[in-house]
């Protein structure tokens, strides 16, 4: 098996994609992960099944979601195992019980607010959960350059953020978590960075040393990790290019690099990514990594084809 990374940073490589999947079903490109309690995984996704639910051995424990979304972007699950799913076409944020059972929507489907107007949502792309807490922030997203913050019955709390570049500004608020501390990190994709504010919205800090950030993750064992998930950040002219993505990086909570997982360009090959898109992490210290690998590459081969969307990266103690 391929490992990728060194040290106490060193992980087995599933390489292809992981979970034991119904005959006849495919994931066309898994774009968002998360783990719940249990350890159980989930995968929301655009093919045969929305949400596809595994143990972490990656049996098949149920699917569900047929027919209610338009375009599956995150999933997060919150401190009493529900289940967050967040549509970036219909600007919703819908919240489930584990089985698919709907309890909330946030966001009225398909009549999204103005682009760039700060009121929720439009296009939003997922949900961060505050530790101890049933508050939530929504990342949106696409077309809005804020963060909202909501209490756990969803009453709209506080927002932030303009379109820019400026510290505290946003070109694409893509993914969003909260550490044990309370700080709130943010994937500014478009903007190649990591933004770091106070749970109030106060800007922090920024790490730059990224590639196209799409994703982020305060590791949820409370540890001083924060994975961060990189596209590749070059054009075709230079596409072999080293150290510019996709990969997924390992820093601590001051932003000091720990680790670079996929340090080759993209492809097929175990160790590569193609877009690392969603970052789950569960009780062992496995990284899941979801890559929206048919919206980047897939849709665009001749003729078209699925590509692998779903890694699991199993930790190897030193």
């Amino acid at each position: 098996m391929v490992t990728l990374g060194d040290g106490k940073y060193t992980y087995a490589v599933s390489g292809a994609n992981w979970g034991n999947l119904p005959a006849g079903a495919n994931y066309k490109e898994a774009t968002s992960v998360a783990v719940d309690s249990q350890d159980n995984v989930y995968i929301f996704n655009r093919g045969t099944h929305p949400m596809v639910v595994y143990d972490s051995e990656g049996n098949l424990l149920r699917t569900w979601g047929h027919g209610i979304f338009d375009t599956p972007h995150g999933v997060a699950v919150g401190p009493d195992d529900s289940v967050y799913c967040i549509d970036s076409g219909d600007s919703t944020v819908r919240k489930f019980t584990p089985e698919g059972e709907l309890l909330l929507t946030l966001g009225t489907p398909h009549e999204p607010p103005p682009p760039m107007s700060g009121a929720p949502f439009n296009r939003p792309t997922t949900v961060a959960f505050v530790p101890g807490s049933d508050d939530f922030f929504v990342a949106d997203g696409y077309s809005n350059a804020h963060v909202h913050k909501f209490s756990g019955d969803g009453e709209l709390l506080h927002s932030w953020g303009a379109s820019g570049t400026e510290p505290g500004h946003f070109n694409i608020v893509h993914d969003i978590s909260v550490d044990a501390a309370g700080r709130v990190y943010i994937a500014d994709r478009e903007n190649h960075r990591v933004q770091i504010f106070s749970g109030e919205g106060e800007y922090l800090t920024q790490w730059v040393n990224l590639s196209k950030a799409a994703c982020v993750l305060a590791d949820p064992r409370g540890e001083d990790l924060v994975y961060v998930g990189e596209y590749f950040g070059g054009i075709d002219s230079n596409n072999m290019g080293m150290d510019l993505g996709p990969r997924v990086s390992i820093l601590d909570t001051a932003g000091n690099v720990l680790a670079r997982l996929g340090r080759e360009s993209y492809g097929d090959a175990p160790g590569r990514f193609y877009s690392p898109h969603s970052l789950a992490v569960d009780s062992r210290g496995d990284i899941y990594v979801a890559e929206v690998s048919w919206s980047e590459y897939g849709m665009k081969l001749d003729p078209p084809r699925e590509l692998r969307s779903l890694q699991k990266l199993i930790h190897q103690p030193a």
